[in-house]
Order: C-alpha cells, then structure tokens, then sequence
C-alpha cells in the first residue's frame, strides 16, 4: 500500500457526505487529530463490546457490520465501503461497541480519536460541531430505517405469529420515534 498524501486525504474528505459541508480550512482541523490505519482481511476494526474510542471512515476496502446472534455465528446486518463513516455513537453516548466492524479485503480506514475529537468540541471548534450534527443526521437517518424495518415485520402476515409478537415486545421495549 503506498502513502497517502495530505491532499488526497483532503479531497477524498471533501467528498465523504459526512465532511461535505466544511471548508478545506475546517477540514485541515479534522484531518490534523485523524490517524490512518490499515487493517488486512478479516482483521476486527473493533469488536462487539470494545469501548467507544473513536470514529472511522473507510478511504479504501470494505468492511462488514455484524452483531452476536446466541443461536450461532455473528450477523453480518451491513456492509461498508469507501467514504462509509462509523463508531460515530462512541462520540455521542461514550458507550461500549454494538456491533463489531471486520475488514473486507485489506481496506484503509481513517480513525478519530474520541478524546481528540471532544477537545475540539471543548474548544468551541466549528468544523467538529458541523460534524455532530452530520453525525445525528447519520444516526436519524438509520433510526427511521429501523422503524419502518420494524413496522414491516410486524405486519407481515407471512412470518410465524412468534416472530411477530418477539418484534412486537422488542418495540414495545424501545423508544421508537419519528
């Protein structure tokens, strides 16, 4: 894998929908706590479980989404591929990983350090508040997706009555909302 210059982190940002709103003078902020990382394949990004320790975005590769499943092997529930951000909850709510993130095929990500990024929040820098906020457009965006994946299980009719009533009770015990 060859180096990465600093212009091409930049321009490769600016067309990353979460950077697209900052100037090149807010992104050079960004870009100076990020680090570049390289994972082969199948290496675990982070695990299931890990604290929240920053954020990523993929430059090159991909990488799979899975959550445990008690019944047997992990769930792969998405998959990434370049200008993909994630980890981002980890600087909102400072809670332990949800799901793993494994690489698929060598990939390069960009990290964000959490302490890093919040010294920046701290500091009343607004390329990182610009970011926040594309990070809770980010996570509105999947929670919508989730409700309306939540409504269709409940209403279809094709599927085992017991599958329907344990979705019922899982959104029953949840703040779903619009």
């Amino acid at each position: 894998m060859s180096t990465i210059t600093l212009e091409q982190i930049i321009t490769f940002l600016l067309e990353a929908p979460m950077f697209g709103d900052l100037d090149p003078t807010e992104l050079s902020e960004i870009v100076h706590i990020m680090q570049v990382r390289r994972v082969r394949d199948g290496q675990a990004i982070f695990a299931e479980g890990d604290p929240g320790d920053a954020w990523y975005v993929i430059y090159d590769g991909a990488a799979d989404v899975s959550k445990a499943d008690d019944s047997g092997p992990p769930k792969v529930i998405a998959a990434l591929g370049p200008r993909a951000c994630f980890g981002e909850m980890a600087i909102l709510d400072h809670s332990p990983r949800s799901a793993s993130v494994i690489a698929r095929g060598d990939s390069t990500v960009f990290r964000f350090p959490r302490n890093d990024f919040e010294e920046l929040l701290a500091g009343d820098n607004l390329a990182a508040y610009k970011l926040v906020y594309e990070m809770a457009k980010v996570l509105a965006t999947r929670a919508r997706n989730t409700t309306q994946r939540l409504s269709e299980a409940l209403n279809d009719r094709d599927k085992p009555q017991r599958l329907r009533d344990t979705t019922e009770q899982v959104v029953e015990g949840q703040s779903v909302s619009e």
